[in-house]
């Protein structure tokens, strides 16, 4: 065996070490990517659905309280110091929420409703809100003429912002919106993982390879 040979079979043996150690590399890189890929997918679906914000946003303007936004600029909620504009006390908003919150939820949103539904349950749920506040207006704090006058938009709010959940869900389209998401963000290679499986590509197809010694004097 001359001295070209024993080179060309060390480099060899080197080569094989190096796909062994490229494979250990590839599948560790596999297995980031789909770690990755699961906690942004687990992370999508949980701000996609997450409605306790929109609740606690239907509690506070119910009690009347004002929008503040502090030094650093986050927003928070206060109440007024002037009593009329604290349109409910706090039974009456609990009597709205605990109704809220049977509609207003991920229940609803990854749903499978069509428009004719979607109407009726409005309907139903307007004409519930309205007798509701009718009958116990006073005890839920609309004890005067200028609250009292308040009592249709309350409604009306109401009535719009569960229609805005319940679109979410005319023709599955939550479902269909997170199943889309989901099936991009598996799709998106690692780093720059695309660009090198490119790169190795594009050489094989000119027959050349780095890593295979015979295939430099082709």
């Amino acid at each position: 065996m001359d001295q070209n040979d024993e080179a060309i079979k060390y480099i060899e043996q080197l080569e094989a070490e190096l796909s062994h150690k490229n494979a250990s590399i590839g599948g560790m890189n596999n297995a980031m990517q789909q770690n990755m890929n699961s906690g942004m997918n687990e992370n999508l679906i949980v701000f996609q659905l997450e409605v306790q914000d929109l609740v606690e946003r239907i509690s506070h303007l119910l009690k009347g309280d004002i929008v503040k936004i502090d030094e650093n600029g986050n927003t928070y909620y206060e109440a007024p110091e002037d009593d009329s504009l604290k349109t409910m006390n706090d039974y009456g908003v609990k009597m709205i929420m605990n109704t809220l919150e049977f509609y207003i939820n991920r229940n609803t949103l990854l749903s499978h409703y069509d428009q004719t539904r979607i109407d009726k349950i409005l309907f139903d749920l307007g004409n519930k809100i309205r007798m509701l506040i009718f009958i116990n207006y006073e005890k839920m704090g609309l004890n005067t003429i200028e609250k009292q006058s308040r009592y249709p938009m309350i409604v009306i709010n109401i009535i719009h912002t569960v229609e805005s959940a319940y679109r979410r869900s005319l023709q599955g389209g939550e479902r269909e919106s997170l199943r889309s998401a989901r099936v991009v963000t598996q799709s998106q290679p690692l780093g720059n993982n695309g660009m090198m499986s490119m790169g190795m590509g594009q050489s094989r197809r000119r027959g050349f390879n780095p890593f295979k010694v015979r295939s430099w004097m082709k």
